[in-house]
C-alpha cells in the first residue's frame, strides 16, 4: 500500500508509531484481551483510566482540586452551542 501524505489544516497524519500501538491497543487494551471500546464504562479497569486521564490533565493544565474536570461529547460546535443556556 502506497503512503499517502496529508497536507491539509486537518485532521493532522499520524506518525506510524503512532498508529502502530492504536492498533495494538484496539485489539488488547492494557493488557485486557480486548478493546476499550467494549470493556464496560463502570468496570475498574475504565474508571481507573478516566481517572488517570482527568490527573494527567490537571497536572497538565494546572487545574486545583476545587475545579471540576468535564469529559463532554459534541466537540467544539456542541460546547458553543450550550454557551447562551449558562446566561439565561
Amino acid at each position: 500500500m502506497a503512503q499517502v501524505f496529508n497536507f491539509s489544516s486537518g485532521p493532522a497524519m499520524l506518525p506510524a508509531e503512532v498508529l502502530k500501538l492504536a492498533q495494538q491497543e484496539l485489539r488488547d487494551w492494557h493488557g485486557l484481551g480486548t478493546s476499550v471500546m467494549e470493556i464496560s464504562h463502570r468496570g475498574k479497569e475504565f474508571i481507573q483510566g478516566a481517572e488517570e486521564a482527568e490527573q494527567d490533565f490537571r497536572d497538565l493544565l494546572n487545574i486545583p482540586s476545587n475545579y471540576k474536570v468535564l469529559f463532554c461529547h459534541g466537540g467544539g460546535r456542541g460546547q458553543f452551542a450550550g454557551v447562551p443556556l449558562n446566561l439565561l
